[in-house]
């Protein structure tokens, strides 16, 4: 059995003294994608924040390559290999797209991403390299800000809500990009997404979640085809 990259035991976690995820077990391997769904407020981007370690954990724990992490401080998880993009983005709108990039830059074991591989991935960055970060329109930011976390060269992407706000043709294009990525690299992918047919199209597995727990597990292919339960819980008619 192949050893999980990220696992989540039993986790309860949310914010001061207030439960947002509710006994939430979960298990990705190293090259998957997991898309993350469900109505708004119910615990989404919260389990995204928790596996970086910026939630209160009341219980449960979290692993990362079979080691227990639950303690590490975000900055120690990101040294570990995880990648975490904001819905935020985040931006450093004073510096220039290339010193956004290099700001950061750290190697890891793989050593895959530099700025020749951001740029050849996102050609527009190149093209608007010296603009600074507030100069960029929003699918632009959004390439920066998936482009910066790439600079620190982790195991897995976290991805919380990328296609919020952006023109249909961008959705598009840059759900084309991180697709190819993951494909080409192997990347692991955990997706936050409103865009549920592109999040699905985009990952080999889905959760939905419903009140800070998992309600719905399958294979992300299934649920595409399961409208019953696109309709259940994400009030989603993929056919409209």
């Amino acid at each position: 059995m192949v050893e999980p990259l990220l696992s989540l035991r039993n986790v309860t976690a949310g914010y001061g003294e207030a439960v947002v995820l509710d006994d939430v077990s979960l298990d990705i391997t190293e090259g998957s994608g997991l898309a993350l769904l469900g109505r708004n407020g119910v615990g989404k981007s919260t389990l995204i924040q928790t596996i970086m370690g910026f939630t209160t954990l009341f219980s449960g724990s979290v692993h990362w390559r079979g080691e227990d992490i639950t303690k590490l401080k975000p900055y120690q998880r990101a040294q570990a290999g995880i990648g975490w993009i904001p819905q935020e983005r985040d931006i450093f709108s004073s510096l220039s797209v290339e010193e956004n990039l290099t700001v950061i830059a750290r190697k890891g074991k793989k050593d895959l991403w530099n700025l020749e591989r951001i740029y050849e991935l996102f050609p527009r960055l190149q093209e608007r390299r010296e603009n600074k970060g507030n100069q960029l329109s929003g699918g632009e930011q959004q390439m920066l800000a998936i482009g910066r976390t790439l600079m620190t060269n982790p195991s897995m992407l976290l991805l919380d809500e990328p296609l919020e706000g952006l023109a249909p043709i961008v959705v598009e294009e840059l759900s084309a990009v991180i697709s190819k990525m993951c494909k080409e690299t192997g990347m692991t992918l955990i997706m936050v997404e409103q865009h549920a047919e592109t999040a699905l199209a985009m990952t080999d597995d889905a959760i939905i979640i419903e009140r800070g727990r998992i309600a719905h597990s399958a294979k992300a292919a299934e649920l595409m085809a399961d409208q019953a339960t696109l309709d259940r819980f994400i009030g989603l008619n993929l056919g409209d």
